[in-house]
């Protein structure tokens, strides 16, 4: 009995052994398999997820899960399910290590056109970086976006600008609305280099061109109305809160602003036999290529919405802060009138100065332009710092916290664009530095970076050199409301009214 028992005794740790070890492969093949966990984010609710968590300022609320629950969290609207980055590091995974995969483009369920259509005739919102989108690209780059074209248009800019200035000179003691004033200022610059008209009178109150801001407007707050539809998309086709048909409506009223004169240029483009000289601007730029008119007027859309909301926001955002900080406006005029003197502004100086630039740096820090950037979109399934992104996640990256980051900026929170000269800091915002990202990076960086730079250092430098200002009332600037408006662009909740006095000498 003895000998059976020792017979046995090796093939029970042998049985044993078999067993153990065929469990342990199993659980390490079941492992293998096992999908990675979303980000972490807020516990949701069932159906509507995390929208009761909400606030009218997402970038704030944003902010506070990632102070939560790590540098990339996910959060579910709906049936929607949205990454966000929150840090340098983060943003680097997004739109650097996994940029080709992640460089797709969120399109709004309220989008006027079919994605199709979209991915055929856009920049800025093609759903994906395809061939024409590469085309459209490069082709913005070359004619309106390279340092010889930005250079060569240069004088253009500069008109407008003295043309603004001609305006607010005659309105002293008046109380003007710096963004309105700048807004126009903009858009005609840009308008004179697709079109080469003004679209826009700065003295306008009425009739087209009054008309053409509040459409202009009106469709940034439909762009980022949120949208029941983008929550649960099998209510697409019914449009439920009506945003698709009011988008529609809007866009077709801008269109029909400068749709004469692509038919009219077209006429001389197609008759063009006997030689006649063209004007030869951004528009003759795509008939040359082919383009049809929608496809224009989709491109002129995409351009002049980005390129004269977010450079607006930034020159408010700007003499907002710079008057709340008397100390840095001081330098700021003190650099001017040692730099520039009796001397016009140009482009080319104002882009010289060096305190007149931090303030704009630190400006792009503590308000970006764009506090999301624009949605990107998950081509396939990938792995971001140990979590999954599932195929068609939205994924964002919150650049306004970023910039308020106490682990990344010394107070972050103040007006310091010191940081920015005297070493505290060498970061940029070309797109290479994930800590200041007004502009992105990656696939979808804003070509129109270069342009942009440039005219919010003209614009400002023009408005602080040729002008006093003082809130109306002689409120004190120490006191002015900083407060924000969540959007696609992030602009002052109460517009930067001003009274006006030339500058004293």
């Amino acid at each position: 009995m003895v000998l059976i028992h020792l017979l046995l005794l090796p093939l029970s740790m042998a049985i044993l052994v078999v067993i153990t070890l065929s469990r342990f492969l199993s659980a390490s093949a079941a492992s293998k398999h096992r999908p990675l966990p979303l980000p972490p984010g807020p516990k949701q609710w069932p159906i509507i997820g995390n929208i009761p968590h909400m606030t009218r300022k997402v970038h704030i609320s944003m902010s506070e899960f990632a102070k939560s629950h790590g540098p990339l969290i996910s959060v579910k609207l709906g049936a929607q399910l949205i990454v966000v980055a929150s840090s340098p590091a983060a943003a680097a995974e997004i739109l650097k290590t996994h940029d080709r995969v992640l460089s797709a483009r969120y399109v709004t369920k309220s989008s006027p056109f079919k994605i199709s259509d979209i991915d055929r005739m856009a920049i800025v919102w093609a759903s994906t970086c395809n061939d024409s989108w590469k085309s459209l690209r490069g082709l913005c780059r070359t004619e309106l976006f390279s340092g010889r074209a930005i250079e060569s248009q240069a004088a253009v800019r500069e008109k407008k600008v003295s043309e603004m200035v001609e305006f607010l000179a005659a309105r002293e003691g008046k109380v003007v609305d710096i963004g309105e004033i700048v807004l126009t200022t903009i858009f005609n610059s840009l308008c004179n280099l697709f079109f080469s008209e003004d679209l826009l009178g700065l003295e306008d109150s009425k009739g087209k061109g009054s008309g053409l801001k509040n459409h202009i407007w009106k469709l940034m707050e439909l762009a980022t109305a949120p949208n029941i539809a983008d929550f649960y998309p099998f209510l697409e086709p019914l449009d439920p809160q009506g945003l698709k048909k009011r988008t529609v409506k809007v866009v077709t009223q801008i269109f029909s602003v400068w749709e004469s004169y692509i038919r009219e240029r077209r006429e001389i483009h197609e008759s063009k036999l006997h030689g006649d000289t063209l004007k030869w601007d951004f528009l003759d730029v795509f008939l040359s290529n082919g383009f049809d008119d929608q496809k224009i007027n989709w491109l002129f859309l995409e351009l002049l919405t980005a390129g004269t909301e977010t450079t607006t926001t930034t020159v408010e955002w700007a003499m907002a802060e710079l008057l709340k900080n008397g100390e840095a406006m001081r330098k700021v005029r003190e650099e001017l009138n040692r730099e520039i003197g009796e001397n016009p502004i140009t482009e080319a100086n104002a882009s010289q100065l060096t305190f007149l630039n931090a303030s704009i740096k630190e400006t792009f820090r503590l308000h970006p332009p764009a506090p999301f950037l624009i949605p990107h979109r998950a081509l396939e399934t990938c792995e971001v710092m140990n979590y999954r992104i599932p195929k068609d996640s939205q994924v964002i990256v919150n650049v306004w916290a970023i910039g308020r980051d106490p682990s990344v900026w010394e107070e972050p929170l103040s007006f310091w664009p010191e940081r920015f000269i005297d070493g505290s800091t060498t970061a940029d915002f070309k797109g290479c530095n994930f800590e200041l990202l007004p502009f992105g990076s990656g696939r979808r960086v804003c070509p129109g970076l270069p342009m942009a730079t440039k005219q919010v250092s003209l614009i400002l430098a023009s408005l602080i050199k040729e002008f006093d200002w003082t809130l109306p009332g002689g409120d004190d600037p120490a006191k002015l409301d900083m407060n924000e408006k969540f959007g696609l662009t992030l602009q002052k909740d109460k517009p930067l009214l001003l009274v006006i006095r030339k500058q004293s000498t």
